[in-house]
């Protein structure tokens, strides 16, 4: 009897990256290693989860200012409260369902009620692994917007997060990441005067046929798709918002109000309920600023597991579907 040889896939470290797509491996790993070597208040914590949160980087370069808690989120959630009580700024580790769903209350009364200097860098945001409901962590951002003292970054790219790091580390209070991991795809190089700063939107691309409001790893679909769509002689304008609290009000309508005749899509990593497009709804509809909305994101459900490309296609937020999506939108605007 002959065997075929069995193909090795994994959901859990699947790429982001199209085909011949420059990457970072790391990045955050290697940007912690930076801010740490400038500033020994920086620490490194994690619930045993190291190796996925690219944190096992710094724990190379630093394992004196290391700290393996152990698989307890909750406990880490309070070691790096009392670090932070005692003049250290902690970047504290594990993935996103974990920090939402399971230490919730621990960042609340621990940390933000306190305004407490440590910063949360979780993995696994939205629909960035095939294993299912348990590590999908399709509403974070849901869960932490109402909470007060505390900053939400949804960085795109390894450039993204070199620099949010960074500003993370500068930033006095604390900070809840979607962390992108291992080989990170690098979009914003395209972009040279580009700079992430915290409460800060920017203008990639502009066009006068629809707008995209996007963070996270839509923001680098929406720049493809933005390019597939002038192939064919539509010009779509793309606007990144990594920062999700403090939104950058002032920016986003501006934007807007640019060209108000278009459509405006906000495309996110996130269940369309609580995250980056209902916040944009809420500020279009308390400043009395009304264009065609829609959003691109995660249905309110819990999500099937299987292969990365597949389940994007299937919920709406690959390339392609995007693509679909504007053409046929702009399509009618331009037939009539």
């Amino acid at each position: 009897m002959t065997t075929q040889p069995r193909l090795k896939t994994s959901a859990m470290i699947a790429s982001l990256a199209a085909e011949g797509q420059p990457t970072t491996s790391a990045p955050f790993g290697h940007a912690l290693v930076e801010a740490a070597a400038a500033d020994e208040r920086i620490v490194g914590m994690t619930a045993d989860l190291g190796k996925y949160t690219d944190l096992h980087v710094f724990a190379q370069a630093y394992p004196e200012r290391h700290y393996q808690m152990g698989m307890a989120e909750q406990l880490l959630m309070s070691a790096g409260a009392g670090m932070a009580r005692e003049g250290f700024i902690p970047f504290v580790t594990t993935y996103g369902v974990f920090a939402s769903r399971r230490a919730y209350d621990f960042i609340c009364m621990a940390i933000a009620e306190e305004k407490l200097n440590v910063k949360i860098v979780c993995a696994l945001p939205g629909l960035t692994t095939g294993y299912g409901p348990s590590h999908q962590a399709t509403e974070d951002m849901a869960i932490f917007r109402g909470m007060p003292n505390l900053t939400i970054v949804d960085p795109c790219d390894a450039v993204d997060i070199e620099q949010a790091t960074h500003a993370m580390a500068a930033h006095d209070g604390p900070v809840y990441l979607r962390l992108l991991r291992g080989k990170v795809p690098r979009v914003l190089d395209r972009f040279p005067d580009y700079r992430f700063e915290i409460g800060k939107a920017r203008r990639l691309m502009d066009g006068e046929d629809a707008l995209i409001v996007s963070s996270g790893l839509m923001t680098m679909r929406a720049v493809e798709a933005a390019d597939l769509l002038a192939e064919r002689g539509m010009h779509v304008g793309v606007l990144h918002s990594p920062t999700i609290k403090p939104l950058d009000a002032q920016t986003i309508l501006e934007e807007i109000r640019r060209h108000p005749q278009r459509p405006v899509y906000v495309a996110e990593n996130h269940s369309v309920i609580g995250g980056l497009g209902e916040s944009v709804a809420a500020l279009l509809m308390n400043t009395g600023v009304h264009p065609e909305f829609h959003q691109i994101g995660l249905p309110d459900t819990f999500l099937d597991a299987g292969a990365l490309p597949t389940l994007h296609d299937r919920y709406g937020i690959s390339t392609q579907a995007m693509v679909k999506t504007l053409a046929s939108r702009i399509s009618l605007t331009h037939a009539s």
